[in-house]
């Protein structure tokens, strides 16, 4: 979610970008006196297309040093992707230039059905990437979601591997590249801001206060130790523990990540600050919607379209949206009984909210109260592990862990989120969460959220996703939201299946709090973006039917304002889902297994729900 800017720099390099229809009519339909092509045939066709596949993708992700490091590789680990404008169409025109040689090389008709769907999943990452490139100017560059600006420091501590002293000199170098990407990201919001684009006020004030952050501390002011400074203390700490550093040479390494982050990364972020600031007092003062920018209306309806997967216009997905909202009202109506509160379900909000000092709902606000959430967040995730074996096939081989979100990102009551393994497994998935104020982490979601962000959620789906071996590479990395959120969501709702999971009132309250959260997600994003709903007014409505606080009722508005659309693939991929097991048990019956279906879903890796359909009815046809 954090990371929109990067996967945008990454994307095109890996996939086509020219719209276009996956086949001609010409060559979709077999002619009647054409000879249908051999096995032997397709089985050759098929070959060299995945083959075709691997080589261009070796070829993309070669053109990105980031995702070479979240890859677990070390290519280009001196190195930071390039964020100028000049970049992005270099990327996209030799992603125009694969296409196109896709399109005249291979022959749809002589692929098995498994080539077909790649092929189909390539073209379709191909037209979404012409689009977003279309209105690539809409965008906002620095936010408090993105947060791109946050994002450099991320890398070095998180992602950057340290085991040898030339890692260390990589690590140095990435501080220079780091600060060359600010300034390239400053000039690109720079020419968005004269088109008139720049997000709300709120989310410059975000910025500045993070990059103001991660730049305080030593060796860039006298007061404590910055999170940069601390972590490359320590990586070079563990070469000189390793042998591979003498004292002396440790003390130069030392000196020169000083010399890079006070001369080049500092300045880079002063930079950054200074320009928020001045742009800030242009930014209106009541947030607009997606409908205020140039072109606005068309913008929003291609966000709808890239984050759904489907062709569901503003209008049909508010209205389900209220429909979700209203049938989930009356499930908690009975969980609020069961509970034994004798008072209205809005009554029932207000006691959840503001009730800060019961330990049934909070965790205290200390140290061991964070330390007590990341220790029953861990128990219910490997709750989870034990019973994986019953509902999936495939299971995940890489481990995942929970974190507390590193201070100079961490924003109360901020959404969590998940950061993937690597695909060999060498580093664990991260389901970070936000800490400094525990009164925005009730008890009740704890259980929802472990399940969404780590099992059997965004961890199962991307870690089996990027450990297949029977797929093109492709295809392990491809990301679609309403699939990926689509099935952090249906596992909320899937744990509940799952022996020991919500067995009190208030977690299963947290559960149905944590679906209706998404259905208003429906009603928000497109009253915020379509309809000329105002920030107060979403915060009203969702404070009238959920027992979120004022503060994360705010966050989340805000959040909805900056990542256009993002909010509506959870529950329009949840639908799907659910919508497509009911299809497959209605047709196998008896023969239906639940771990076979969870397989279809995921063991193809992420796809449009369109193309997720055709597969779960071909293995319905094939299991019939």
């Amino acid at each position: 979610m954090r990371l929109t800017l990067v996967a945008l720099a990454t994307c095109a390099a890996l996939f086509g970008c020219q719209p276009a229809s996956n086949t001609s009519e010409a060559e979709s339909t077999t002619s009647v006196t054409q000879q249908a092509p051999s096995a032997s045939e397709i089985a050759e066709e098929t070959k060299r297309l995945n083959a075709w596949f691997e080589e261009k993708y070796e070829e993309g992700v070669l053109n990105s040093p980031i995702q070479l490091t979240f890859l677990g590789r070390t290519e280009r680990q001196d190195e930071i992707d390039d964020f100028s404008e000049q970049g992005s169409l270099r990327n996209i025109e030799r992603s125009r230039k694969n296409l196109a040689e896709l399109k005249e090389k291979f022959d749809y008709d002589k692929l098995t059905a498994d080539a077909k769907l790649s092929y189909d999943i390539w073209v379709y990452l191909a037209e979404s990437a012409e689009k977003s490139y279309e209105f690539r100017n809409n965008a906002y560059v620095f936010d408090q979601m993105q947060a791109i600006h946050s994002f450099f420091p991320q890398l070095l501590i998180a992602f950057h591997r340290v085991s040898e002293p030339q890692d260390m000199q990589n690590y140095i170098a990435r501080i220079s590249a780091s600060a060359v990407a600010i300034d390239q990201l400053i000039k690109g919001s720079k020419d968005v801001a004269k088109l008139g684009v720049r997000p709300p006020y709120f989310a410059f004030e975000s910025v500045i206060d993070e990059s103001q952050k991660i730049i305080s501390g030593q060796p860039f002011t006298d007061e404590g130790e910055s999170s940069l400074w601390s972590d490359a203390k320590s990586k070079i700490e563990s070469l000189v523990a390793a042998e591979k550093l003498t004292d002396e040479e440790a003390e130069q390494m030392l000196q020169q990540v000083k010399d890079a982050l006070v001369n080049e990364l500092q300045p880079a972020y002063e930079r950054l600050i200074a320009w928020q600031q001045e742009d800030m007092v242009n930014a209106t003062e009541l947030a607009q919607g997606a409908s205020a920018l140039p072109n606005g209306d068309a913008y929003y309806n291609m966000m709808l379209e890239q984050n759904t997967t489907t062709t569901l216009t503003a209008d049909e997905i508010h209205d389900i949206g209220l429909a979700e909202v209203k049938r989930l009202r009356s499930e908690m109506e009975k969980v609020k009984q069961e509970f034994g509160f004798e008072g209205t379900l809005q009554e029932f909000f207000v006691f959840l909210r503001e009730t800060k000092d019961d330990e049934r709902l909070y965790y205290p606000n200390t140290d061991a109260g964070r330390q007590g959430y990341i220790d029953d967040a861990t128990a219910a995730i490997d709750k989870i592990k034990a019973v994986l074996p019953e509902y999936f096939g495939i299971l995940p081989k890489a481990d995942m862990v929970v974190k507390r979100v590193e201070p100079f990102r961490e924003q109360d009551g901020a959404a969590q989120h998940y950061f993937p393994s690597t695909p060999d497994g060498s580093r664990p998935g991260v389901y970070y969460a936000h800490l400094s104020d525990m009164t925005a982490m009730p008890k009740r979601e704890l259980e929802v959220i472990a399940y969404h962000e780590g099992l059997p959620g965004h961890h199962m789906q991307i870690a089996i996703a990027q450990e297949l071996g029977d797929v093109p590479t492709f295809r392990t990395q491809a990301g679609f939201n309403a699939y990926a959120e689509g099935w952090g969501l249906y596992s909320e709702w899937l744990a509940k299946e799952m022996p020991g999971t919500y067995q009190d009132p208030l977690s299963e309250f947290g559960r149905l709090g944590s679906e209706i959260w998404r259905a208003i997600r429906l009603v928000l994003d497109t009253g915020l973006h379509s309809k000329g709903w105002t920030e107060d007014q979403a915060v009203e409505y969702f404070m009238a039917n959920s027992a979120i606080t004022e503060e994360q009722a705010r966050s989340e508005v805000r959040r909805y304002l900056v990542l256009v659309g993002q909010a509506t693939g959870y529950k329009v991929g949840m639908l799907k889902i659910q919508e497509l097991r009911r299809l497959a048990e209605s047709e196998l019956k008896d023969k239906f297994d639940i771990r076979e279906f969870h397989d279809v879903i995921l063991g193809g890796g992420a796809m449009p729900l369109s193309l997720l359909e055709r597969r779960v009815v071909d293995y319905i046809d094939a299991k019939k």
